[in-house]
């Protein structure tokens, strides 16, 4: 089975790098990497063309966001499974990939799969500072605000075929939306009971109270849209956070 793995970076010279060597380290080799970049100034670019002889996909223009990069990354996808690595943050081993894959190949029906997540300093990603402890997927979970995390989720490409991509209306949620789109349809996820990504605290969601509110209206959004709930969701998906914080202490 192919794996692409789509990388979307803006003026982030200080991570790329780790975030290229994650993907490389990885025990399982064929993997399609694609890197799409947001006409970067920092140098950025540079870091990336040092690696071209190893990534398959490189693009660098400018876009319309987060959404609009990771869609364009999509379309250029061709392996059976796709799954995204932000330009900050890394798989927490190099047998992660083959472990993914290992889940896929032992049941042909599997849609996705997902797993833990850990949210690290931003200087020190040895240091956990949040645990996105996941669970087994059902469907009523979802009217209570229940998400897997978005970066662990790993998916047949068949799935954006069926569903279609990033809907670009939403500057924070698209994730969350798309998530909800396709996990209250009649796909098949199966959950692997460990951490299979760290995340450096201070993504977009999170960078200031402005962004905070919007994240809440386009979660709010999200859920209408998709027939799931309203504001009881919202309150407890809000709610589910606090209990990643007092899980701090558990072994990656």
């Amino acid at each position: 089975m192919k794996v692409s793995i789509i990388t979307i970076v803006w003026n982030n010279k200080e991570t790329i790098r780790d975030a290229i060597n994650t993907v490389l380290s990885q025990t399982y080799k064929d993997i399609e990497y694609i890197i799409i970049d947001g006409a970067s100034t920092d140098g950025t670019c540079e870091i990336v063309r040092g690696y071209r002889d190893k990534i398959a996909k490189f693009v660098s223009e400018t876009d319309n966001g987060i959404y609009d990069g990771l869609n364009k990354g999509l379309i250029l996808a061709t392996g059976d499974i796709v799954s995204f690595l932000h330009s900050d943050d890394m798989y927490s081993s190099n047998t992660i990939i083959s472990e993914v894959v290992k889940v896929f190949k032992n049941d042909n029906n599997l849609d996705g799969v997902y797993g833990d997540l850990i949210y690290t300093s931003k200087n020190d990603t040895n240091k956990v500072l949040r645990y996105w402890k996941s669970r087994e997927f059902r469907r009523s979970l979802l009217k209570q605000g229940w998400m897997p995390a978005h970066p662990t989720l790993f998916l047949k490409s068949r799935v954006y075929e069926k569903f279609g991509k990033f809907d670009l209306s939403f500057k924070i949620a698209a994730d969350y939306d798309f998530m909800l789109r396709i996990l209250s349809a009649d796909i098949k996820v199966k959950y692997l009971p460990k951490v299979l990504y760290k995340m450096r605290i201070g993504g977009e969601s999170n960078k200031s109270i402005a962004n905070i509110i919007q994240k809440s209206k386009e979660d709010l959004k999200a859920l209408n849209n998709n027939n799931i709930g309203g504001l009881y969701a919202l309150m407890y998906k809000n709610l589910s956070k606090v209990s990643q914080f007092l899980s701090i202490n558990k072994k990656v």
